[in-house]
């Protein structure tokens, strides 16, 4: 079993950063790929960035290119987002989510383990 925590959502004025940190116990496999989605009140959960086990391929939502920065210690199985310029859209509750697969889909159907998410509310 694989537990997934993350942590560093909050309140934030609109144009300021932030940074999410997911760290990862139990049955790990360093190969595994892994992702944020978020989900924003009455929306259905949404691809945010996925990134393999190497750093070597990530992708990201149109959405957030450009602004929002994914990393991963496969070592210390902590990944990270870097979240700037922050945009009242950008509310929602982050989870932070790890495939059986190395691939880093962007399908949610595709990740096994997911987090019990981080509130982000970002103000105008």
């Amino acid at each position: 079993q694989v537990r997934l925590v993350e942590s560093g959502g909050g309140s934030v004025q609109a144009g300021r950063s932030l940074r999410l940190s997911c760290t990862a116990s139990g049955r790990t496999f360093g190969s595994d790929a892994m992702a944020w989605f978020r989900q924003a009140p009455g929306k259905e959960r949404e691809f945010v960035s996925a990134i393999d086990w190497s750093g070597g391929t990530i992708y990201y939502a149109e959405s957030v290119t450009g602004r929002f920065i994914i990393d991963r210690d496969s070592a210390d199985n902590t990944m990270t987002m870097q979240i700037n310029s922050l945009k009242p859209a950008d509310t929602a509750v982050y989870y932070c989510a790890r495939s059986l697969s190395s691939v880093p889909y962007g399908d949610y159907e595709r990740y096994r383990y997911w987090g019990q998410g981080t509130q982000m509310t970002v103000s105008s």
